[in-house]
């Protein structure tokens, strides 16, 4: 996934316009691609949009909720899920 890409999306979605948070948003979203991949097993295309959305999207929320307790959003959830079975079917 291309880093440089999905911060300035973030940044895009949070209505950032300088550079000021950079440091703090790359190591997220490189942080999300891990989790995305390590631990959901999930293999992420760069020039797939849905799946550069849907890491925008979840670095976003990540950045918003930071200090706020709570469950990860239903349409986080539910598009992870769909990219967890739609990964599980393409290994068979």
């Amino acid at each position: 996934m291309d880093t440089e890409l999905i911060v300035s999306l973030v940044k895009e979605s949070l209505g950032f316009r300088s550079n000021v948070r950079d440091a703090y948003l790359t190591p997220l979203v490189e942080g999300v691609v891990r989790e995305l991949e390590e631990e959901k097993g999930l293999v992420l295309d760069g020039a797939n949009p849905y799946h550069v959305q849907f890491v925008v999207d979840y670095s976003a929320w990540r950045y918003k909720s930071r200090d706020e307790p709570g469950a990860t959003p239903r349409h986080l959830q539910y598009r992870l899920h769909n990219l967890i079975i739609k990964s599980a079917g393409a290994g068979t």
